[in-house]
């Protein structure tokens, strides 16, 4: 099973993803730790497109969150995915979920995130989750990615959409949030 997990900032993506690895004993890889090198310095593009490609031809089954529309490999990590998750929550409750987690992360990396970038919550951020990521660009590449492939797209809006997509975990304990960066 090869699933991937777009939707903006805030949304629960590595929660859905880490659920559904445990689940289909697929490994996890959160694309944030691929775009991010410790100190919050971003990897070059081409770096980041290298480990991912490898990730993709060493795994039959993957589970794939994050956007990265334009410098990770959509069209081709779309195009594999059997399943595409859109989590496409209203913007206040992203803003509610990026300040909780902030609160529980203060410090020190989540594990979706790579070593050495620490929680934050600026000014900066906070625009992104409330505004600039909510342009209207993105929301035509998500429309776009519905219409392409509406037989594998799940567009989910609640909570209790993504509770309904999250089944139970798999026997085998795998590790999940790909540590390879």
């Amino acid at each position: 099973m090869k699933i991937a997990i777009v939707g903006y900032s805030g949304s629960g993506k590595s929660t859905l993803a880490g659920r559904l690895g445990e689940a289909f004993c697929a490994p996890v890889l959160c694309l944030d730790r691929l775009h991010w090198l410790p100190g919050w310095t971003e990897r070059p593009d081409q770096e980041a497109r290298a480990l991912l490609e490898d990730f993709l031809d060493q795994n039959d089954s993957w589970i794939i969150e994050g956007n990265y529309i334009k410098t990770l490999l959509w069209e081709r990590r779309m195009a594999e995915a059997d399943r595409i998750y859109l989590l496409a929550f209203g913007r206040w409750r992203c803003l509610w979920r990026v300040i909780r987690r902030y609160l529980e992360n203060r410090g020190k990396s989540r594990d979706s995130m790579a070593e050495g970038c620490p929680e934050r919550l600026d000014p900066a951020f906070l625009r992104w989750v409330f505004w600039d990521s909510r342009t209207k660009n993105k929301r035509a590449d998500y429309e776009r990615l519905a219409a392409l492939w509406p037989e594998k797209v799940a567009i989910l809006r609640t909570p209790g959409q993504v509770r309904a997509v999250s089944p139970p975990a798999c026997r085998e304990k795998t590790g999940f949030f790909e540590k390879s960066a």
